[in-house]
């Protein structure tokens, strides 16, 4: 690609619209672009960039556990063209759970809403189901895999009495996220999210790795890659900084009290 006069990078970005089946052809595009370095943001798009290209490097965002999915051999020893950032989902689903259990104590059954089409999704309802049996707390798993499945989903929450809903971060889930603020405001269900987009969009609450810190990482890792480093020779970063994040507006709607230890400790209340 030709840059601009008075500039040394182009940018060339592409979007799914939150479904995954594009991502094959929009990462293959990108490879007949005969870019240097390709961005992943999720994990449908990460392995849509590795299935497409063994030579242009890949760094990663928001895809958990590269290990256990098989983009990579370790977090120091690649075997390949994909590196970046990684979140622990097994971790983060456990941590998630227990903050949800401690806004609503007396909550004994949790929805989990998940795409069967995400390749983490298995990993972390793992994490969540070792945690449910020491929180004392029973999980449901609601599978939804587009837009026209999530009303039924919260209807089928409503009828086996969930008091409470994980939503496991997706990018179709992310995409019509103020859609899932609306249904599960009106369904009165607080909800955990992932990403804090999601809180800002209307979203309860949510818990994650600080997203500025990840993408300055990957700043990092594309500045490193352009200037001759190559992908194979830099490990896999795990985060470092995690963003809880409450919207006290939501709370308000669905007539929720958000204990005092939680509001203390989030990074941020929007209110």
């Amino acid at each position: 690609m030709a840059a601009k006069q008075g500039l040394n990078l182009v940018i060339e970005s592409r979007d799914a619209e939150g479904k995954t089946e594009p991502f094959g052809e929009l990462a293959a595009e990108l490879v007949r672009l005969k870019i240097d370095v390709i961005v992943a943001s999720n994990p449908a798009a990460t392995f849509a960039a590795k299935s497409a290209t063994t030579s242009i490097p890949i760094v990663m965002v928001n895809t958990p556990d590269p290990v256990q999915l098989g983009l990579v051999v370790s977090l120091g020893r690649l075997g390949g063209n994909v590196t970046g950032t990684t979140t622990l989902s097994a971790d983060l689903s456990i941590k998630q759970l227990g903050l949800l259990k401690e806004t609503v104590p007396r909550v004994v059954r949790i929805a989990v809403l998940s795409n069967p089409s995400n390749p983490w999704h298995s990993l972390a309802i793992k994490g969540a189901e070792a945690a449910a049996r020491s929180l004392a707390v029973q999980l449901q798993i609601v599978a939804v895999r587009g837009p026209e499945e999530l009303d039924n989903a919260f209807a089928t929450m409503t009828r086996e009495r969930a008091g409470a809903v994980l939503v496991l971060s997706d990018p179709m889930t992310f995409f019509h996220r103020i859609r899932l603020a609306d249904l599960a405001a009106k369904r009165r269900l607080p909800a955990m999210y992932g990403v804090r987009g999601y809180v800002d969009a209307g979203g309860l609450m949510s818990y994650w790795a600080h997203q500025a810190d990840l993408y300055r990482r990957v700043g990092s890792y594309v500045d490193r890659i352009v200037k001759g480093a190559k992908s194979d020779d830099l490990p896999i970063e795990q985060p470092t900084r995690f963003e809880p994040v409450i919207n006290l507006r939501t709370a308000k709607a669905i007539g929720l009290t958000i204990p005092r230890g939680l509001l203390i400790r989030a990074d941020q209340v929007i209110e």
